[in-house]
């Protein structure tokens, strides 16, 4: 089981949304009514879509916020690093024509 959980970190997110939804389906289900919610999660914000899955079938309340909040803030950092990382190739970008 350690190892499984290890492998999932190393692929990140999408890929224990894509088990979890082959392993127990019906949690899929009752969590969203249709596909086209989840599959946006999947595409955009796939940590906040873990945490709603997670704390959905008993209702949200209470801490529940907290750990879907704690979803949206891991899925937008994930966004600012890769941009925060990528700042200096748009300094050292130039066109071809040599402007």
């Amino acid at each position: 089981m350690c190892l499984l959980l290890a492998i999932f970190v190393l692929l990140g997110p999408r890929a224990v949304i894509f088990f979890w939804w082959l392993v127990e389906p019906a949690r899929w289900q009752v969590t969203f009514q249709s596909a086209f919610v989840p599959i946006i999660g999947l595409l955009f914000l796939p940590w906040t879509t873990i945490m709603y899955v997670l704390v959905f079938p008993g209702g949200i309340e209470g801490l529940d916020w907290l750990w879907l909040g704690i979803g949206l803030a891991v899925d937008i950092a994930s966004y600012g690093s890769s941009a925060w990382t990528n700042r200096d190739q748009a300094a050292t970008y130039t066109n071809y024509d040599g402007v």
